[in-house]
């Protein structure tokens, strides 16, 4: 990666949008189904959306597309008062990644918002993916409660489907929140693993070392007895994903089940860690309760 200062800017040109599309095919492929054309590209940038492009000199290195939408679980109210930002996708080419482009991106994409007089923007990850996990929730302060079982169906074009299947999480970035603010410009502080463990926060699936050094979920999973919960995933799942699908699918399962559990009674994912623990690597997810309270804290 080049040391030259990387630029955000937008693209309204239909000319501009076939290096987005090239881009694209770089890490979905060049299925029919696996990159946005670029007349819809041109479309959207030219009616509400936009297509975000980061570049390094003349270079296109990353993209990030966006659109105007609406919440549809109350189909009943007028749209303005659903009006929401779709994140719809997001590439970095591989040398560039981990040098802070994706978050400029977003970063881009919260200032539009606001021009717009949007508060919220929402998109997709895979909850086994611990880097996504770490942008979305950690470094941009976005929050979910809702998982989405095989959301893009369990077929494998367009790269939407791992091994039979599209678990997503739905993220919320509630983008004028003080809470996300306070991330953005460093005046809250990341608490560190130790400080969870110091507030007794529980472990619910602390995860086993198997002889091959990949990790595998417990056989027994706690519940959570207070109102944080960490909850843990693989932080190398592509690798158990190329080397031990069986494995792959019993994270998958296993992940699952752990997020329908705690999301239907009223726990929300508000904070990500990746930090050393016990010699070792560790991904976390935190979640923290936001139901109705209780005299005694009971999740049976």
């Amino acid at each position: 990666m080049t040391n030259r200062e990387i630029e955000i800017r937008p693209l309204r040109a239909l000319a501009d949008m076939r290096a987005a599309v090239d881009l694209q095919k770089i890490y979905w492929g060049a299925d029919i189904e696996s990159v946005i054309p670029a007349h819809m590209l041109f479309s959207l940038a030219n009616h509400g959306g936009h297509v975000l492009a980061a570049f390094d000199g003349d270079r296109m290195v990353g993209v990030l597309v966006g659109f105007l939408g609406t919440n549809m679980e109350e189909e009943d109210r007028p749209a303005m008062a659903n009006l929401q930002i779709v994140s719809k996708r997001m590439v970095v080419l591989p040398e560039y990644r981990s040098g802070g482009i994706g978050y400029r991106l977003k970063r881009a994409q919260r200032s539009l918002a606001i021009t717009q007089g949007i508060r919220l923007v929402v998109w997709t990850f895979d909850p086994l993916l611990s880097t996504n996990a770490h942008l979305n929730i950690r470094k941009l302060c976005a929050i979910s409660h809702q998982y989405l079982q095989d959301y893009y169906g369990t077929e494998s074009e367009g790269g939407l489907a791992k091994l039979g299947s599209s678990d997503r999480l739905l993220v919320e970035w509630w983008v004028t929140n003080r809470r996300v603010e306070e991330r953005l410009y460093g005046r809250r502080a990341d608490l560190s693993l130790a400080h969870y463990f110091e507030a007794e926060t529980p472990i619910l699936n602390p995860t086993v070392v198997l002889p091959s050094g990949l990790v595998a979920p417990p056989t027994e999973v706690l519940r959570p007895s207070s109102s944080l919960a960490l909850l843990e995933i693989p932080t190398n799942t592509p690798a158990i994903e190329t080397a031990d699908p069986d494995l792959h699918h019993t994270w998958r399962m296993h992940i699952r089940a752990q997020f329908h559990y705690l999301f239907e009674r009223g726990f929300v994912v508000t904070d990500f860690l990746h930090d050393q623990h016990e010699g070792r690597e560790r991904a976390f997810y935190l979640l923290s309760y936001n139901g109705p309270q209780f005299e005694s804290f009971s999740m049976s």
